[in-house]
């Protein structure tokens, strides 16, 4: 039996839907680019990446994070995933522009034709009716559905648009998070919501005949896991070949993020069933079960070759805090290194270009790798990070030419979801030790059994690992809305052109 949550790590938001024996999940990724992750699967509990659908969004300057500028808690978000007539299309917006994205492709590898429906709407989904009409459903607490034009590319005059259903009771959280299906000729709309009465996520539903109709329904799934009280709850319901249905919702676990739980359900008269509890062991039956899928996170010696263009792509694995800097970076310059360049002055590990990250994995994970500061100048922090707003990170820094090994944080004192860190307060200093090398081998642990959420950092003396500060407790919070990453980073704080290479990088899952 698979363990569920299917994946413990931040994969929040999820869209699903088969395509004959394929299964395609689209998940939020906020700042991190590539963005708008796709996952593969053939029995929904084992995942792979399939493809981003950008390399970069609008290139603005807040997502390239220049200046002090940044799209923290902003970027895409909520995006739908429908296949149609042999075609791809995947759906969002941004909250940092403000647009609605429309990306459409008939291969899921790409590529991806981006363009934009007119409007603004919050946590969409797309459905394709049989007549060839296409409609949006989107809101927070009053959810409308509107028809577009043919062409996806806005509102079709004289089209239906309308409120479908309106949050009535006491709520933390209105209706949100929608998603639209017709099956078996009528319509059924799926939303998360928080009465206060309840406290926490719950998932509900509700069905009409018709798109003009009235839409009746109700709360479907109301389950915590006997997790914190933390409902799993929002995402998209998909059928088995062989006729079975199941819903991929998420559910917030701390700082790891906020993870893909699977739910089965049925259908009795017409109305959706889902079990009474999400089940901690599952099993379903695969359609390729031979079938050996890519890692989530992994290794990587930093060997790549360029394209015939001259394009390096690195392992799907990896993803940018923010747009990078093209000519900042290199995978090429000192073969088995990823090569970071200084290029702008910074007031924290916020606001560094170039940040490569990976994922953590819960309950417990660990990564290594190997850091060369010799190019370093007076100033500069280079090293290994667990990337949230209540950060923490070792690094190598230069001080009047002398090389120290530090290991820093930012304490959130606020525990709970609320309150900004994205500022421009420097990192707090726990511990620094004089080194006489320039080359270190470095560690980050980060545990999230149980909402532990604690991190420490290790370097490497022989063959001693040895602890540098203190255990940093690492706080998710609405100021970046995403789960804990490990991130190799550089920033500068006094002057620009320092070089760090880092190679050889580890990932452990425990």
């Amino acid at each position: 039996m698979n363990n569920n949550p299917v994946i413990y790590a931040d994969y929040p938001d999820p869209d699903v839907i088969r395509v004959e024996d394929v299964y395609y999940m689209v998940s939020t990724t906020m700042h991190f680019m590539p963005g708008c992750v796709i996952l593969r699967s053939y029995d929904l509990i084992h995942w792979e990446t399939a493809a981003y659908v950008y390399d970069s969004l609008d290139d603005t300057p807040s997502q390239k994070l220049e200046v002090e500028k940044h799209i923290y808690g902003k970027g895409m978000w909520a995006a739908s995933l429908r296949y149609h007539k042999g075609k791809f299309y995947v759906c969002f917006v941004a909250n940092d522009t403000h647009k609605t994205y429309l990306f459409t492709a008939s291969d899921i590898n790409g590529p991806w034709e981006k363009k934009e429906i007119q409007g603004f709407y919050h946590d969409c989904s797309l459905l394709f009716d049989e007549d060839e009409r296409v409609y949006i459903i989107y809101g927070n607490t009053e959810i409308y559905i509107t028809e577009l034009k043919e062409d996806l590319s806005g509102i079709k005059p004289g089209g239906l648009n309308r409120i479908i259903v309106k949050e009535v009771e006491p709520h933390y959280l209105g209706y949100e998070g929608s998603h639209l299906y017709k099956i078996n000729g009528k319509y059924y709309a799926f939303f998360i919501h928080m009465p206060k009465a309840k406290g926490r996520r719950a998932e509900a539903c509700f069905v009409a005949d018709t798109l003009q109709g009235e839409f009746i329904g109700g709360d479907v799934f109301d389950d915590d896991m006997e997790f914190h009280n933390s409902g799993v709850a929002q995402g998209g319901i998909v059928d088995t070949p062989e006729g079975k249905w199941y819903a991929m919702l998420f559910q917030d676990r701390g700082a790891v993020g906020r993870i893909p739980v699977i739910v089965p359900m049925c259908w009795e008269k017409d109305f959706p069933v889902f079990d009474k509890k999400a089940p901690k062991h599952i099993e379903i039956s695969s359609t390729r079960p031979a079938y050996k899928y890519k890692p989530l996170v992994g290794n990587d010696n930093f060997i790549y070759e360029s394209d015939e263009k001259g394009n390096i792509k690195l392992k799907d694995f990896w993803q940018w805090n923010h747009i990078p800097e093209s000519d900042l970076w290199s995978v090429t310059e000192k073969k088995g290194t990823y090569r970071i360049h200084s290029g702008k002055i910074c007031p924290n590990i916020n606001y560094a270009v170039n940040t490569l990250t990976q994922r953590t994995m819960g309950p417990r994970c660990e990564s290594v790798v190997t850091l060369d500061g010799s190019g370093l100048k007076d100033g500069d922090y280079a090293g290994l990070c667990l990337l949230i707003s209540s950060y923490g990170f070792i690094a190598l820094t230069k001080e009047e030419d002398k090389t120290y090994l530090v290991m820093c944080a930012r304490v959130a004192e606020d525990k709970s979801i609320f309150g900004n860190l994205i500022d421009d307060q420097p990192a707090a200093e726990y511990q620094r030790i004089p080194l006489n090398t320039d080359k270190v081998t470095l560690k980050a642990y980060a545990n999230f059994e149980d909402l532990k959420d604690e991190c420490e950092f290790y370097y490497k003396d022989g063959d001693t690992w040895n602890k540098l500060g203190i255990t940093h407790n690492l706080v998710w919070k609405m100021d970046q809305f995403v789960g804990c990453r490990f991130g190799l980073f550089l920033y500068s704080t006094k002057e620009m052109g320092g070089i760090a290479d880092f190679s050889d990088f580890i990932y452990n899952t425990l």
